[in-house]
């Protein structure tokens, strides 16, 4: 009953009600990636006569979180690309890292030296600061 209720009455898991019949009656499957996101345009490539272009969306697996879309996806999303990277055969060069996710507010965060999160100690002040005290 929670899981019904959940799924009814947020966005931030996966998809609405709404989202899901939209997806079923105008939607058609262009492709997923590497985190399980499935990504869809409307049928046929047809163009939304209100927006002047093709609707593009996607369906989170999981939280609803735009970072985890990867640079090949977010280009095609955004209507940078009109090739979905599910119809080519892009191989990435060897300096290229994979794409993660935004971290922050995680443990997997970046932490810079001396940041107190990090359980650094923040490097003592040299002569290139003077400290202001009111008054002065």
């Amino acid at each position: 009953m929670k899981t019904l209720l959940l799924y009814i009455f947020t966005w931030w898991e996966k998809q609405t009600v709404g989202t899901w019949w939209w997806t079923r009656r105008f939607g058609e499957h262009v492709g997923d990636d590497a985190f399980g996101n499935r990504y869809y345009r409307t049928k046929g490539g047809a163009i939304d006569p209100a927006l002047g272009f093709e609707r593009r969306w996607v369906i989170y697996n999981g939280y609803a979180d735009a970072s985890t879309i990867p640079p090949g996806w977010w280009g095609w999303i955004h209507h940078r690309v009109d090739t979905p990277p599910s119809d080519e055969s892009y191989a990435p060069r060897d300096w290229q890292k994979p794409h993660r996710r935004n971290m922050t507010g995680t443990p997997g965060a970046y932490r810079p030296k001396g940041s107190v999160l990090a359980g650094g100690m923040r490097p003592r002040v040299t002569g290139d600061y003077k400290a202001w005290t009111p008054g002065e």
